[in-house]
């Protein structure tokens, strides 16, 4: 007779996952070291560019707290990316507005994390990417994991370095573009920054193949 499965204890609710080196580890014992973690920050935004970082982690000088940067405050993150950049190997790269609009922004994303990893000082000899699809055009194996920035350190570390230099960048353009509050929402689709676009009209930083600028 089976057992049926007793709901989970609201004293003991599920905890979201928290990245580790488990796919590390694992890539280390099919000989595939070193191992480097890639994502990107802003493919959603109506503005600015897609950023992508790629981080080889010091396995002896992992910064404690990394996490998918979504769920991290803003002070969180900075704090961690300064610890980042000084115990890791990292390199960022990014793709314009126009080069998403002359492409698409699958393509400009990928594309920038292809860069970033062939930056890297030191060269992986594997990637763990976030998402489904893999980089084309990298020199080195690849995998890609769902959820990364919430299951692998390196792919979360690489999630912070790319939302912290991408708000930096917003934040810089706000100070040339002032009429769309850039760094306040960096891009996304705010009610603020649509009422800005209506008043003002579309500057060179917004993405003219996303609507509202898309012509049907």
């Amino acid at each position: 007779m089976s057992r049926r499965k007793q709901p989970d204890s609201p004293l003991f609710p599920l905890q979201p996952p928290v990245p580790d080196f488990t796919f590390e580890r694992a890539a280390h014992r099919d000989g595939f070291w070193p191992v480097a973690g890639a994502d990107e920050a802003g493919r959603g935004p109506l503005a600015g560019p897609v950023v992508a970082a790629a981080v080889i982690l010091d396995p002896d000088a992992i910064p404690a707290g990394l996490n998918d940067s979504k769920l991290l405050s803003a002070e969180q993150r900075e704090a961690l990316f300064e610890e980042i950049l000084a115990t890791s190997t990292v390199s960022i790269a990014s793709s314009s507005s126009a080069r998403i609009d002359t492409t698409d922004i699958l393509k400009a994303s990928l594309d920038a994390m292809r860069r970033a990893v062939h930056g890297l000082e030191l060269a992986a000899r594997i990637v763990l990417v976030d998402g489904r699809d893999v980089p084309p055009g990298l020199s080195c194996h690849a995998k890609a994991i769902v959820k990364g920035d919430s299951r692998s350190v390196s792919i979360a570390a690489a999630s912070i370095v790319a939302k912290v230099t991408r708000d930096r960048m917003m934040a810089r353009a706000d100070a040339i573009f002032p009429l769309y509050g850039f760094a306040h929402h960096a891009g996304y689709a705010t009610e603020k920054h649509r009422t800005a676009i209506e008043s003002h009209g579309p500057c060179s930083l917004h993405r003219m193949s996303f609507r509202p600028f898309r012509q049907v």
